[in-house]
């Protein structure tokens, strides 16, 4: 079964899935209806390891070797066998072993080497004593303090054993990742290619900056915002620019992006109830649905997919106009949906906990809310969050002040200051 037919079916038939309500669908249910639709990139291309930061592995990293592939010592200090314990606590020392200079030979009982960190353990040898805990006289070590036996030395295999799974299928290349599959020796990766991700804004009242604002114009922010988050994600972007009210030349950017894209995200014009331009075309050239989302902002909001080429569709997300509503939405909804599109399959959520608030807060019931908040250190140390100050959809500013959200659910109203609510942490992502 095709994507236009199960979107097409789902469109008439909302039923297949529970509680589908496009006149008040809730977040939860937005996410999961929206999940469930995603066909990620299948397309893979090998990369030398430093590039592939922020790229999605398309295969397993096995291991080619043990991980150390040699018993080492985790410390500076001595090497000797641990049944001397409890034989003597003075040893004698017989020679030394360095990181990439090992000792030749072993040690016999009551004997032991001097050792730095990652030498090579001494043949006879299982224990390592710090050189704190030692006083040496001539080529005689006494300890001050006994270690426990075998401590202090790293195993062959301990970190990464011969032929195990490094790294998952999946999973989105961090720094780290990239030391960790170089100290395997391995210098490529298979990886899943980039996403290309098109967007453009719309209406008539839009000017672009650098021009003069006509009467009733504003400048188009939600461009800028857009490519920003989607720059964050590491796909390739493709600004198709601030499109006026004209059906010929809304079609013409809209079917151009669906070619050239995976996904497609437009700002403005998906309003449920509006007589609007896009609303015809995207009827006229895919399987997409208008809903109401229950929260604030962002209410207004479509999903689904665009006939591109004869044999692809591309994924298109309808985002409201208001600045603000843009940001809440893409990171609500189209930032996971990007990175299951991208090769993850379950990208782990956006991190929310419990904090006071200090401050009153105004909501209805019956809705989820996304308040913009500055989460702050108190005096004791202790975690607080408060909001940025007015909460309207189209006050931009208050995205740049803000770190995180309040996030209210839909059977949260007013709330007095010292209440607990949930804050989700935008640094890193914003």
């Amino acid at each position: 079964m095709t994507n236009k037919t199960i979107l097409s079916e789902l469109a008439t038939n909302p039923s297949c899935m529970d509680d589908y309500d496009p006149n008040s669908m809730p977040v939860t249910k937005a996410r999961q209806f929206i999940k469930q639709f995603l066909s990620p990139v299948i397309e893979t291309e090998v990369l030398p390891i430093r590039e592939s930061l922020g790229r999605v592995l398309a295969a397993d990293i096995l291991s080619p070797a043990n991980v150390p592939n040699y018993d080492n010592s985790a410390m500076d200090g001595y090497a000797f066998n641990a049944a001397d314990i409890s034989k003597s606590t003075e040893l004698k020392v017989i020679g030394s072993a360095f990181a990439g200079k090992a000792f030749v030979g072993g040690i016999q009982s009551g004997e032991c080497v001097r050792i730095m960190t990652g030498g090579m353990m001494p043949k006879g040898a299982d224990t390592v004593i710090m050189q704190e805990r030692v006083n040496v006289e001539g080529d005689l070590i006494r300890f001050t303090e006994a270690p426990k036996p075998k401590a202090n030395v790293r195993y062959t295999g301990e970190d990464l054993q011969l032929g195990k799974a490094v790294l998952p299928i999946g999973h989105m290349m961090r720094a780290a990742d990239l030391g960790l599959i170089a100290s395997l020796g391995i210098g490529e990766v298979n990886v899943y290619r980039q996403l290309k991700v098109a967007f453009f804004s719309t209406g008539d009242e839009l000017a672009s900056i650098g021009k003069p604002l006509q009467e009733g114009q504003v400048y188009d922010s939600n461009r800028y915002t857009l490519y920003g988050m989607l720059k964050r994600l590491g796909v390739e972007i493709i600004d198709m620019g601030a499109i006026a009210d004209n059906p010929e030349l809304l079609e013409k950017t809209l079917l151009n992006a669906a070619k050239l894209a995976d996904a497609v995200i437009t700002s403005g014009g998906v309003s449920v109830g509006e007589a609007d331009y896009m609303k015809q075309l995207l009827a006229k050239h895919g399987q997409v649905m208008f809903w109401k989302v229950a929260m604030k902002p962002g209410r207004p909001l479509a999903y689904g997919k665009i006939q591109g080429n004869q044999d692809k569709h591309a994924h298109y997300f309808g985002l409201p106009g208001n600045p603000v509503a843009v940001m809440v939405t893409f990171y609500q909804f189209v930032r996971e949906a990007m990175l299951v599109l991208m090769g993850q399959p379950n990208p782990a959520p956006l991190p929310t906990f419990n904090v006071v608030c200090t401050e009153n807060i105004k909501k209805q019931t019956g809705r989820t809310e996304f308040q913009r908040g500055i989460l702050f250190a108190d005096n004791d140390g202790t975690w607080k969050v408060k909001p940025t100050g007015a909460q309207g959809s189209a006050i931009l500013s208050s995205m740049s002040l803000a770190n995180c959200f309040i996030v209210l659910s839909e059977t949260v109203g007013n709330l007095d200051a010292g209440a607990l609510v949930q804050v989700q942490v935008l640094d890193g992502l914003v």
